[in-house]
């Protein structure tokens, strides 16, 4: 039952456009630190990945007008530096991160890692071709899912 004063009733999407105005207003640009993951760089030429640290990470673009000043090529499991903007995807409801420009800031603790993994696996005998398992030829089904305006690497 609702008050007798009326609180204010937000749409959904009046509630995005406000949080989406709150963070663009009070954040400003940022610089932030952290690693790149699930980079992609669909036809369009925007570039999309998230940045992530060992606790944390958070979705980012960066369109094709800002990443054709960036003198290096992104690869999964690189530090970086990015100047950027907070921004509220309206539609989804979740914030992301647009970059404006990025530099590179060394290979990311969370790459170290998995290469360090992989080294002492490899030294066990875990990726001989003793244990790997074939795949049935051919293969009768193969199953691709994603969403609307995405792609799809083959």
């Amino acid at each position: 039952m609702l008050p007798s004063q009326s609180p204010a009733i937000f749409t959904v999407s009046r509630l995005n456009q406000t949080v989406r105005l709150l963070l663009e207003h009070e954040m400003g640009q940022v610089w932030i630190s952290g690693e790149i993951s699930n980079f992609t760089q669909p036809a369009s030429g925007h570039w999309y990945f998230t940045l992530k640290d060992d606790t944390a990470q958070v979705r980012c673009a960066m369109f094709r007008n800002s990443n054709r000043r960036v003198t290096f090529r992104p690869q999964h499991g690189q530090q970086v530096l990015v100047r950027a903007n907070i921004t509220l995807y309206e539609p989804r409801g979740d914030y992301q991160i647009i970059v404006e420009s990025m530099q590179p800031a060394g290979e990311g603790l969370l790459q170290q890692k998995y290469e360090q993994l992989k080294a002492k696996l490899q030294t066990e005998g875990l990726f001989d071709l003793q244990y790997k398992k074939s795949l049935p030829s051919p293969a009768h089904c193969v199953g691709v899912i994603t969403s609307k305006n995405r792609c799809c690497a083959t």
